[in-house]
């Protein structure tokens, strides 16, 4: 019996994506709104133009430095979690362990030399295994027919092809050549940069 309906469930990685949209146009904005309806949208083209490709949901994981990124934090949990379907998960990034090193002797430098501040940079710690997580979970649960999944992280290779096993299609989205490996995993994918207009956050002119 032909498939009349596809469930689409939307995973992001926040700076994976935003960092590699910016390459490709400097400047970029995503309207967070439109972006998983046009992925919703092109999935359903990829996988069956007869059937109806229903939105079913979106995961956003992202991180933010707690003394810097204080603004980022505010918009996903008050803005973005709560645009339909959308789950927000952001986490604040940790201090490195270590201080970096001098690049001709090697000495750790712990502090800057001109103000004092603490030289050790921020890392993102758990990103990945949270979206890979709820990626098999919601997927145990029966929550989705299709994962669209915007990376370019090859480390979510052995979740996709879990999925894929199972009997799921997952469709990989990212900006070429990007994500080259995780691409040739997935079920399908498609090219972000196609798309861009169809996303782009525009600011609403005032009336006079």
């Amino acid at each position: 019996m032909e498939r009349t309906e596809y469930r689409v469930h939307i995973f992001a990685d926040f700076w994976n994506y935003t960092l590699s949209v910016q390459r490709h146009r400097a400047g970029f904005s995503t309207d967070w709104k439109k972006l998983p309806k046009v992925l919703t949208r092109e999935a359903g083209q990829l996988i069956d133009p007869t059937a109806m490709a229903v939105y079913s949901g979106m995961n956003v994981y992202g991180s933010y430095n707690a003394e810097t990124e204080t603004r980022l934090k505010n918009w996903a949990s008050s803005v973005l979690d709560v645009f339909p379907g959308v789950n927000a998960k952001f986490i604040p990034r940790t201090r490195k362990k270590g201080p970096p090193l001098c690049p001709s002797c090697h000495a750790p430098a712990h502090k800057c030399v001109g103000c004092g501040a603490d030289m050790r940079g921020t890392e993102e710690k758990g990103i990945d295994t949270r979206l890979a997580t709820d990626l098999v979970s919601l997927a145990w649960q029966d929550a989705f027919d299709v994962a669209v999944l915007i990376s370019s992280d090859q480390d979510f290779v052995p979740a996709a092809e879990l999925l894929q096993a199972k009997g799921l299609k997952v469709i990989h989205a990212a900006v070429p050549p990007s994500g080259w490996h995780l691409k040739q995993k997935c079920w399908g994918s498609i090219d972000l940069t196609q798309h861009v207009n169809d996303f782009e956050f525009h600011k609403k002119s005032r009336t006079p």
